[in-house]
């Protein structure tokens, strides 16, 4: 009897074994604890400015042909005497004579002798300067259509435009209209210079 009870023991034991299993437990993984990414750091890129910086040009010739002619401008400081002045002149080789404006022109007789009595204006300063020269003759003058002619006199004036020096006709007349109160032309030019229309002021004042 006890023997069978041990034996029926021993079958449940072993059925319920057999029966029962275990529940599977999953390995965890252990916390892993990830690294925050630092913030990227400010690059500084150099900003490089580069410039075309154009050839210098090669000096300007101050002389030319085979005689090497001074090259004066289209417009130069010019000196006149003796009035002393230092005025801006129109340099134009299609004018034949110098002309220079001038004010309170009069005609007066010494000795038998005509003379001119005429001031000379600096418009930029506003010197003036009273002259009396010999009358070397008149010009007339052709004006528009409907305007008549008009009768200027001419005397001889010292006229210095850098390193040039010349005792020339001038004829007076009235300017004012005109942008520049000297006009310099051929009696003045020829066989003298050679004139550069590019170029300005190539005498300082």
């Amino acid at each position: 009897m006890y023997r069978l009870t041990l034996i029926l023991l021993c079958s449940v034991l072993l059925t319920a074994g057999c029966s029962v299993t275990p529940p599977v437990v999953e390995p965890s993984c252990p916390e892993v604890e990830v690294p925050e990414c630092p913030a990227p750091e400010k690059i500084v890129v150099e900003k490089i400015v580069t410039r075309e910086v154009p050839a210098k040009l090669p000096p300007m010739a101050t002389t030319a042909g085979k005689m090497h002619f001074p090259i004066i401008g289209a417009v130069e400081w010019v000196t006149v005497n003796p009035s002393g002045l230092r005025l801006e002149a129109r340099i134009d080789t299609g004018a034949e004579t110098t002309s220079i404006h001038a004010e309170d022109i009069q005609l007066v007789e010494k000795d038998g002798k005509r003379y001119v009595h005429f001031k000379l204006i600096d418009p930029q300063s506003g010197e003036v300067a009273e002259l009396e020269r010999r009358l070397r003759r008149k010009v007339r003058i052709k004006q528009t259509a409907g305007v008549p002619s008009e009768r200027r006199y001419v005397v001889k004036l010292w006229v210095e435009l850098g390193e040039i020096k010349e005792l020339i006709e001038v004829t007076l007349s009235d300017r004012t209209d005109f942008e520049y109160p000297l006009l310099i032309g051929r009696n003045f030019l020829t066989d003298i210079a050679i004139v550069d229309v590019s170029r300005h002021h190539t005498t300082a004042r």
